[in-house]
C-alpha cells in the first residue's frame, strides 16, 4: 500500500433513546475525525450525523447507533435505528425552510455527495440504516 494512502477504519457507537445522545455522538465523531486528520471533513460530517442521530433518537422508540467508516478516500456515516419504517423522502431544502422540522434529510441530501437508506433483514423487521457518504477533498 502506498505510504500516504491512510488505513480504512471503522468506529460503531451505540446510543439510547435520548435526545442527549446526538450531542455526545457529534462530539465524539468530531474527536474520531481529529485523531485520524480529516479536520476538513468535521463540520459537514457532524451537521450530517446530528441529522441522521436526532432522526434515530426521535423518531423511534429504541435504541439507535452511529457508525463512522472511513475507506478509499471516502468517509461514511450512518445511523442505525429499530424502526424499520423506511425514512420520510427528502423535500427539496428551499421547500424545507418555511417548516420548524422535516429539513433533517434535505439537509443530508443537500450536503453529502450521496445517500441512502436500506432495511436491516430481508423483512425489515430488525431496523433500518441510514447513511450518507463524504468523500475528501
Amino acid at each position: 500500500m502506498p505510504e500516504n494512502v491512510p488505513e480504512p477504519w471503522e468506529y460503531c457507537l451505540y446510543i439510547p433513546n435520548d435526545l442527549r445522545a446526538v450531542t455526545v455522538s457529534r462530539r465524539t465523531l468530531r474527536l474520531i475525525l481529529t485523531v485520524h486528520g480529516l479536520i476538513s471533513l468535521v463540520d459537514v460530517a457532524e451537521l450530517l450525523a446530528t441529522e441522521l442521530v436526532s432522526n434515530a433518537v426521535r423518531h423511534t422508540k429504541g435504541p439507535a447507533a452511529l457508525r463512522v467508516r472511513w475507506s478509499a478516500g471516502v468517509l461514511r456515516l450512518g445511523a442505525w435505528d429499530a424502526d424499520p419504517e423506511p425514512p420520510e423522502p427528502p423535500c427539496r431544502l428551499d421547500q424545507a425552510t418555511e417548516s420548524e422540522d422535516g429539513r433533517g434529510l434535505a439537509l443530508v441530501r443537500a450536503c453529502a455527495d450521496l445517500w441512502g437508506w436500506q432495511p436491516l433483514t430481508r423483512h425489515g423487521n430488525r431496523g433500518k440504516y441510514v447513511w450518507c457518504e463524504l468523500a475528501a477533498a
